[in-house]
């Protein structure tokens, strides 16, 4: 099966789509991006996008920072995004990627004078972590970048490495994940997740002027919590060591879905095991995302008209073809 993206206002095959070593994104990390999921429900044959529309407001925030123009509306990318999925007739769990960059050949630090370029494309996608029973996370040396060094709000692409050093070096200790501390040595995130503690029956969460990243798998769980389990999220600085002591922690991310710590600097959390609230929370989370929980479904796009997945050969586009080829 051929895979498709959408690169510079046409769906194409994903091999093709290319950009040249002295694109200005490359060179200075000067792009915005997403990660969207998509999650396969093999009982109703449908995939469905998770808050598609949040995701590309977001974008769009990102994007006034970077002074980078979309190509389109949240409204009008979201429907390009649907395309996308359905021409590459995926039967499966999928992560999707619109990335917004500088696309100019060009050397010199800037944002300005400079070419916009858009990207979309989709690939399978599994388990982010491969923990079943729980990650096991270290704090690490390296610090979050703070909001006035790079925008912590915007997913700007620059900032990952950040985030790069970190898990990295959490690997190399023997960890899943790393913990990130703020410059302030407060909680901030892990390497790619927001992070939670529950704590005396309540959900803490650090707030965004710690330097997060408000995710939006973070706001989903906190509306679940409330609306499902009467449990209340506090927003504060949270200290490192009231994870050591937490009843609870886990993480949230688009990526990482729901995912319990039951070990942080070698110390066990709570019983050591996954706990009662993170384990009914990623259940709910999880029923939400495939479809499978009717009070959340305006929070699930789905990809193919009538419950029905495409064969082979409608899924085929001819390379070069527009987006205005196919709307019709």
């Amino acid at each position: 099966m051929n895979a498709y993206c959408y690169f510079r206002s046409q769906f194409m095959p994903l091999a093709e789509a290319k950009v040249g070593i002295v694109t200005h994104a490359l060179n200075y990390g000067t792009g915005c991006f997403e990660g969207i999921r998509g999650n396969w429900n093999a009982e109703q044959q449908q995939l469905y996008l998770f808050r598609l529309r949040d995701h590309f407001e977001r974008l769009a925030r990102s994007c006034r920072v970077l002074k980078i123009q979309l190509p389109d509306s949240p409204e009008a990318l979201c429907e390009l995004t649907v395309e996308l999925c359905r021409r590459n007739g995926f039967r499966e769990d999928v992560y999707v990627r619109p990335l917004a960059f500088k696309g100019s050949e060009a050397i010199g630090v800037r944002l300005h004078d400079l070419q916009d370029d858009f990207a979309l494309f989709a690939v399978p996608f599994g388990n982010y972590h491969e923990a079943p029973d729980g990650l096991r996370c270290g704090t690490v040396s390296w610090r979050r970048v703070p909001d006035l060094a790079i925008p912590t709000r915007a997913k700007v692409t620059g900032i990952y490495v950040n985030s790069a050093l970190a898990r990295t070096e959490a690997h190399e200790h023997g960890y899943d994940e790393a913990i990130m501390l703020t410059k302030d040595d407060y909680v901030c995130e892990g390497s790619g997740e927001n992070i939670f503690a529950v704590i005396r029956g309540q959900l803490v969460t650090p707030d965004p002027s710690q330097d997060i990243l408000v995710g939006i798998t973070r706001d989903s769980v906190i509306q679940l919590a409330r609306d499902e389990l009467g449990i209340p999220t506090i927003e504060r600085s949270l200290a490192r060591n009231e994870l050591y002591v937490a009843d609870e922690v886990f993480m949230t991310g688009t990526a990482a879905h729901v995912s319990p710590v039951i070990e942080i600097d070698h110390r066990p959390i709570g019983t050591g095991a996954i706990g009662p609230i993170t384990a009914r929370l990623r259940e709910l989370y999880f029923q939400a995302i495939y479809g499978r929980h009717p009070k959340y479904l305006h929070w699930c796009t789905p990809v193919y008209p009538a419950h029905t997945a495409l064969s082979a050969s409608e899924r085929d586009v001819p390379a070069g073809m527009a987006a205005a080829d196919i709307a019709g």
